[in-house]
């Protein structure tokens, strides 16, 4: 079994960055097993084609515009991911549309897709966190280990600092 954490987003941009903050949240909180691979994909999109390709689980980590309220957490999966990518809510989304197309043209996508996001309320230019995107970080860790649970592959917790 290969699984693939991927955060993305844009540190730049607020609220954008909450992809790569929960997957640095969880290198430094956690040990994975051999199969898991964590990555921060960052902004960007064609690229990480090859970093996907093959992995039997993805599970992305994503800023997305959803309609719900700023720091509302959702997890989809399966079709629903693709779904919401057409709507291209911010950059390196058109980018990850378009790997997931090539990746099931190839027949090399992962089988099981599951997007865990945040619904963003500021995407100006910064490199803080609005406070709801803040509070709801914990929610997205929190799904994220319950997903590799769920694949028989739970994160070992690191000892605490200075412990």
């Amino acid at each position: 079994m290969s699984i693939l954490v991927l955060g993305v987003g844009n540190m730049l941009l607020r609220d954008e960055g909450a992809g790569v903050r929960v997957v640095a949240e969880l290198e430094a909180r956690y040990r994975f097993a051999p199969d898991v691979a964590v990555v921060d994909g960052g902004t960007a999109g064609m690229e990480l084609l090859d970093v996907i390709a093959g992995n039997e689980h993805l599970i992305l980590i994503d800023a997305l515009k959803t309609g719900a309220e700023p720091g509302t957490v959702v997890r989809l999966a399966g079709e629903e991911v693709p779904a919401l990518f057409r709507t291209k809510m911010s950059p390196h989304q058109v980018g990850l549309s378009d790997v997931l197309a090539a990746l099931t043209l190839t027949e090399e996508k992962p089988g099981d897709v599951v997007l865990i996001g945040i619904v963003p309320k500021d995407l100006g230019t910064g490199l803080e966190l609005s406070a709801e995107i803040e509070a709801g970080l914990e929610r997205m860790i929190e799904l994220v280990v319950a997903e590799l649970t769920r694949l028989d592959r739970a994160p070992e917790r690191r000892a605490a600092a200075g412990g």
